[in-house]
């Protein structure tokens, strides 16, 4: 299975990663992406995983854009401080 973590805060997803991989580390995490440019950018090169974990608020927008713009139909885990 491949995981890809969004997240731009370095300390939470490296967090989130530590506890993906104490529950499997199997799985493959071949990156963690910090912005919605930086994801898109990433995915016009690169297929989608089989999961995401994403924060919802990045540097540069809501993660929803990045979704919209893939078409993605993969499940996605949202992370975040916000009720």
């Amino acid at each position: 299975m491949t995981v890809i973590i969004i997240e731009d805060e370095r300390l939470i997803a490296a967090a989130i990663e530590k506890e993906i991989r104490k529950a499997d580390p199997t799985i493959n995490i071949p990156v963690r992406l910090e912005s919605i440019s930086g994801a898109l950018e990433y995915f016009s090169e690169n297929s989608l995983p089989d999961l995401f974990f994403s924060d919802i608020q990045l540097s540069d927008g809501l993660s929803f854009e990045i979704f919209r713009t893939l078409k993605s139909t993969v499940p996605v885990i949202f992370c975040t401080a916000f009720n």
